[in-house]
């Protein structure tokens, strides 16, 4: 299977422990995964960073003591190289935009499948922005308006806007090589030019753009 070839440094914060020990279990049994640590609440966040030395970080909202949110900006005000990834099980506009603005790469939800979880993990890693359009749709408003001409979207290949499309449906990385019979870096390369050519920095963005300038 093709991954990232650096390991991805990967830190859980869940209250519950079911669900915490079956993450562990699953991202333990992840390649190119290195599971740095499970904790229930993030009490002495920035000493459990420092320790631990995550690239992700997997972040609960609904936590005992700080909440995810907070947690979330604590960590990007110290760390900003550090990518949050939202798991949670709330799908309300206040706790989305709340995620978004504190500083959070992407945002899913606990029923979301264990393989798709894996594969947010790994587009995070790579600067992508794992989220549904659905959920992409309620926080356009909340993108920089720096918004590309109308001259630089039509740049865009007939092959990059299919590419866009899938992004659109909210596929992942991997699900959109199966879908176009192309390879995982093939997908990456158009994934970056549609970046540029947008102007944007994650995949949030491109589907934000997508959807409100109708490009697909």
């Amino acid at each position: 299977m093709d991954r990232t070839v650096k390991p991805i440094r990967l830190l859980i914060f869940e209250d519950n422990d079911d669900m915490r020990e079956s993450l562990s279990i699953l991202f333990k049994g992840t390649p190119n995964i290195v599971f740095t640590g499970g904790f229930a609440d993030c009490t002495n966040l920035a000493e459990t960073i420092k320790a631990t030395q995550p690239d992700v970080v997997l972040m609960d909202i609904d936590l005992p003591k700080v909440n995810g949110i907070e947690a979330v900006w604590q960590i990007k005000q110290s760390f900003p190289e550090i990518q949050v990834l939202m798991l949670t099980v709330f799908d309300d506009n206040d706790k989305i935009f709340k995620s978004i603005c504190a500083g959070a790469s992407g945002y899913i939800l606990k029923r979301t499948s264990p393989s798709r979880i894996v594969d947010a993990i790994f587009e995070v890693a790579e600067g992508g922005g794992p989220m549904s359009a659905a959920i992409a749709r309620k926080v356009l408003e909340m993108f920089p308006r720096n918004n590309p001409k109308e001259k630089e979207t039509e740049t865009l290949s007939p092959r990059e806007r299919e590419v866009l499309a899938l992004m659109v449906k909210g596929l992942s990385y991997k699900m959109v090589s199966r879908e176009l019979d192309i390879a995982l870096e093939t997908v990456r390369s158009h994934i970056k030019k549609i970046y540029e050519k947008l102007h944007v920095h994650n995949s949030n963005e491109a589907v934000a753009i997508a959807v409100r300038k109708r490009l697909v």
